[in-house]
């Protein structure tokens, strides 16, 4: 049986089974998750069921063998050595503040760039009002110029806060030169993985990176509420002090918080059941053809595939990065005339099509890239969409921009 769809003018046939499928919003979370995924959260549901490093049991003990497996697929997939190094909670953001607020004190310099998340650039500005030296790089065009970056390391600086893939508008900064800056000036760098992971190839030793923060329900394909912190195998971690302390399941005779990896930072049970999806949504894209590199390729072509077709068939249409660039699968536009929400309302309301509009969480990229405060509509690819989907997607944006036009 078929919907039948009516705008202003000329109507729309819909099926059923296809109406609202359309999901272009897997950059502020990924769907659908993997069978493997959520086969892996109910496992742990409904066989494991233990609290891991909580019990003696057999179900604790394998659980902790569960998380202990997850740890090792994180630092894998970044190129640390020891799995002890991957420090989980409850998402990005709260591992860079994690980061952030557990390195930092009143009198450190800080530099980090336009492009930012508010999950970076928030905490960095409450450290800001409690003493620190922040300073912004701008990025022209969504570009971060390694030269710029390197003129604003001054003497003296302690850290680089750096987001590796724009949320916003897709540009992907240049992490291996500027990590190769930071560590010949002595400067650590924190990299903000949340929307490169799983879809850019990353290596902590290679690119010189100190801290790595991830989300592990984007390009990961693992359930919300996990991600983490990783350490490089050479970074001393006890420079960054805890934010959350309590009970870790060891060192129990002791009131004194733990000072060794993982525990110092995992007080309280963590997520096992989104733990396990997570590691199974990493072997989800080591198991696509070309892994991370086949996976970020897939988001590329169909990111190309949008901008070219919608430039060309959408009348007033505007992106504003460079079409290169959309390695994460991320394009942000706007239709002349009409504003981001209306576009994203009619795309959802009446083509059944996902996607997200307004600042994205990060309003110095926006006012960078000139669209603050409007925004933009963004689209976001996942491993899941198809050429076809982005044929259609252009189709119903053609529609609504002659409409926006004949008002």
């Amino acid at each position: 049986m078929s919907i039948l769809i009516r705008i202003k003018k000329g109507m729309m046939l819909f099926n059923k089974e296809t109406a609202g499928r359309l999901y272009f919003d897997n950059a502020a979370t990924s769907f659908p998750k993997p069978r493997e995924v959520v086969d892996a959260v109910v496992d742990y549901m409904t066989v494991v069921g233990g609290n891991p490093g909580r019990s003696g049991h057999r179900r604790s003990i394998e659980a902790g063998e569960r998380v202990f497996l997850a740890r090792e697929a994180v630092t894998g997939l970044f190129g640390v050595r020891s799995p002890m190094r991957a420090v989980f909670c409850q998402n990005a953001t709260a591992a860079l503040n994690m980061a952030i607020q557990g390195l930092l004190v009143p009198g450190d310099r800080v530099v980090t760039t336009a492009m930012e998340h508010n999950s970076t650039i928030r905490p960095l500005m409450d450290m800001k009002h409690r003493g620190i030296d922040l300073t912004v790089v701008p990025c022209p065009g969504g570009e971060l110029d390694p030269s710029l970056f390197g003129d604003s390391l001054r003497p003296g600086t302690k850290l680089a806060v750096v987001n590796h893939a724009s949320n916003a508008f897709g540009t992907l900064a240049p992490l291996g030169e500027i990590g190769a800056l930071c560590r010949k000036r002595g400067v650590l760098l924190l990299a903000d993985c949340a929307q490169s992971a799983g879809t850019v190839p990353i290596d902590m030793g290679a690119d010189n990176i100190d801290m790595l923060a991830f989300s592990g329900h984007k390009g990961l394909y693992g359930p919300t509420g996990t991600g983490g912190l990783v350490f490089a195998d050479g970074f001393d971690h006890a420079r960054v002090r805890p934010l959350c302390f309590g009970g870790t399941g060891s060192n129990s005779d002791s009131i004194e918080q733990p000072d060794f990896l993982p525990d110092a930072y995992e007080s309280g049970t963590l997520n096992a059941a989104g733990i396990c999806g997570l590691a199974a949504g990493i072997g989800f894209i080591g198991a696509q053809a070309g892994g991370v590199a086949g996976s970020g390729l897939h988001r590329k072509k169909l990111a190309l595939r949008f901008i070219e077709r919608a430039s060309s068939r959408v009348p007033g249409l505007a992106t504003y990065a460079p079409a290169e660039r959309h390695v994460s699968g991320v394009v942000s536009f706007n239709i002349a005339g009409m504003e981001p929400s209306e576009v994203a309302w009619l795309l959802s309301d009446r083509y059944g099509i996902m996607c997200r509009s307004g600042l994205h969480c990060a309003p110095l990229a926006h006012q960078t890239m000139g669209t603050f405060p409007r925004g933009t509509v963004r689209f976001s690819f996942g491993a899941f969409n198809t050429p076809e989907e982005v044929d259609r997607a252009v189709d119903a944006l053609r529609e609504i921009a002659r409409e926006g036009r004949g008002r």
